[in-house]
């Protein structure tokens, strides 16, 4: 049986300190290689701040000396062969169990608030049957409070106790990857760039010098933040 293949999707715009701190807790959780999947027009959120090219640059850069993190433009390049078609995971999904076959193991790595919200994802029972996921949540986190009731019960039978077990079987686990997360966020990264705020430390060094370089973000609107 093929190893735990495990996708992580955002829209990584841009993939900052916080995103790879994840991909290096679940690498090290699950000894599988972490494939990061940057988004092509996400339907849950605003059309992304930079374009596809910038991102996928930066997701590059920002992976480079990963050991075990790696860029996968599927999303990207599916969106360039048709570009009236939006990035659902289950598409993503469908497409690499066709690729990889019924038996496979295959992980979807979200943070908590993502998959709180999962009930409004498309065909989102159906991810189940195509995945595990991997809950990137902290330590004493109230999560299962906060599922909301038909997700609870959805959820039920599935929790997984172990890395283990997610490769054993194809799908429809959910482990809890618990560690200590952090607070970087892309919208306030944005934010910081556009009006001369500190920003670089929030992101990896050779995404910081991409951003400059390309005048990213706004970043010739006012101040540039160190």
């Amino acid at each position: 049986m093929p190893g735990l293949f495990v996708l992580y999707g955002g829209t990584f715009d841009p993939v900052h300190n916080g995103h790879i701190a994840i991909a290096r807790a679940a690498h090290a959780a699950l000894g599988s290689e972490i494939h990061m999947v940057p988004a092509a027009d996400p339907p849950h959120r605003p059309p992304p701040g930079a374009a596809a090219e910038h991102r996928a640059a930066m997701l590059q850069r920002a992976v480079a000396a990963e050991s075990g993190l790696v860029p996968d433009l599927r999303e990207l390049r599916r969106h360039a062969i048709d570009d009236t078609r939006r990035s659902y995971s289950v598409d993503t999904l469908r497409e690499l169990r066709a690729e990889r076959g019924a038996d496979a193991p295959i992980a979807l790595l979200v943070g908590a608030d993502s998959f709180i919200g999962l009930p409004t994802w498309k065909c989102w029972r159906e991810l189940f049957d195509l995945a595990h996921f991997v809950v990137a949540s902290r330590a004493g986190s109230p999560l299962d409070a906060e599922l909301p009731p038909v997700l609870s019960a959805a959820m039920q039978g599935r929790e997984a106790s172990s890395p283990d077990s997610l490769h054993g079987q194809p799908a429809g686990r959910v482990l809890y990857l618990r560690q200590p997360l952090q607070a970087q966020s892309a919208t306030d990264i944005r934010h910081r760039i556009a009006a001369g705020l500190p920003w670089r430390g929030l992101v990896p060094p050779a995404v910081a010098d991409y951003i400059r370089g390309h005048g990213l973000y706004g970043i010739h609107g006012g101040v540039i933040g160190p």
